[in-house]
């Protein structure tokens, strides 16, 4: 059954097993109400987010071929930040998701696209569909709660190595897309013993990551650059045409990917959201896997452009609820959920981006230091946090 880190306060020591599954059978009915309309407006959606995304990233390299001249090189390099934001975010992560399957478009599809990322979209989806969506906040199962890198909850043991956590977190951010491939690999279990280091399934994984990359860095820091060359050329610097170029491609990377890190790291590590102890999903009902998504979840508040900008993962909750949902269903659904939560009495976790990250970060650091107090052990002194706990012997 699912089983929440055990701390002072119990969010649900209210709720029945009766009310869990109850929210379930309330969650699969709105479900069921948004698949029914979903339908040409949502492929209209995704199909103009394509077609804004492309023809400004064409745009921005385009003006990229200037960037011996500082305002094409300011411009040039916003351009594409965002437009690999929005092709990351609210394109490539949603697409993946098989939210837009619907459409039976062999382009927009998620068996056929491949992402502007490290991350090869075939070994994304494994480790993010079937294992973060499976294990959300799972401590020690969950790698998107701390990348894998980070201690996340109290009552994980410290050890002097965490002191270094935020530095670990800040380092992951600037190099998002590669941490994520990297973890995708789940590196640090197949590189500790030559025989899992020399599996066969490892080494062409890795193979497909290094030819991911190799194709991401030859089309971002020699073809783009090399296009300004005969611009630096009449202009007498075509050395630094093209060294002009590949460091704004260099910022734009940087600057999606710590884009990209905020708005994960907003999603489930902020004040207010619960992890679950590592045994938690055995058992688990249809009513308790949407009550770990629902407490294991937290929102991003702001406008539409918010919204398409984090691929509506300020949406969060509504994305883990209904991860197969299209994304631009989210803002319609959020009312529904929030209306659900208050029923239930539980909190629904939301606040200004900046607030989110600062909390999260908030949190990175204290959890880097020693407890202030002896971390609980997970003993029968303290109350179930699964009012079926109780009388259960757990």
């Amino acid at each position: 059954m699912t089983t929440l880190q055990r701390k002072e306060s119990n969010p649900i020591a209210h709720l029945s097993p009766e009310d869990i599954e109850e929210i379930g059978r309330e969650l699969d009915a709105i479900r069921d109400e948004f698949l029914a309309i979903r339908g040409e407006k949502d492929a209209a959606h995704i199909r103009r987010m394509i077609k804004i995304q492309r023809r400004l990233e064409l745009a921005s390299r385009a003006t990229l071929m200037l960037s011996v001249f500082p305002p094409a090189w300011i411009l040039g390099t916003a351009g594409l930040a965002v437009a690999k934001i929005l092709e990351n975010m609210e394109i490539g992560h949603n697409i993946l998701h098989g939210q837009y399957d619907f459409m039976r478009d062999p382009k927009i599809h998620s068996t056929t696209w491949e992402w502007d990322h490290a991350s090869p979209a075939e070994q994304w989806k494994h480790s993010h569909n079937e294992l973060h969506h499976k294990y959300t906040n799972v401590v020690g199962r969950d790698n998107d709660l701390g990348y894998g890198i980070m201690r996340v909850d109290e009552q994980q043991r410290w050890t002097k190595a965490h002191l270094g956590q935020p530095l670990y977190n800040l380092i992951n951010a600037l190099l998002f897309e590669y941490g994520i491939a990297a973890y995708d690999l789940e590196l640090g279990r197949n590189l500790k013993t030559k025989k899992r280091r020399n599996n066969p399934e490892f080494r062409e994984r890795l193979r497909a990551v290094g030819r991911k990359i190799r194709k991401q860095a030859t089309k971002d820091y020699l073809v783009q650059p090399a296009l300004a060359i005969p611009v630096g050329l009449a202009v007498g610097n075509p050395v630094g045409a093209f060294f002009g170029t590949m460091a704004a491609t260099a910022v734009a990377n940087v600057v999606r990917n710590l884009w990209s890190h905020s708005v994960i790291i907003c999603g489930h590590f902020p004040k207010g959201v619960e992890t679950f102890e590592r045994t938690s999903i055995t058992g688990e009902t249809r009513g308790e896997w949407y009550l770990r998504q629902m407490l294991g979840s937290a929102n991003i508040s702001g406008g539409k452009l918010m919204h398409i900008m984090t691929g509506n993962l300020s949406h969060q909750i509504e994305h883990h609820l209904f991860p197969d949902l299209p994304s631009s269903q989210y803002a319609q659904i959020a009312p529904k959920i929030k209306a659900l939560f208050a029923k239930y009495e539980l909190k629904y976790v939301s606040g200004p981006m900046i607030v989110q990250v600062a909390s999260a970060w908030a949190k990175v650091i204290r959890l880097a230091l020693p407890n202030r107090e002896p971390a609980r052990e997970i003993d029968h002194s303290i109350p179930p946090r699964h009012p079926a706990e109780v009388g259960a012997g757990v």
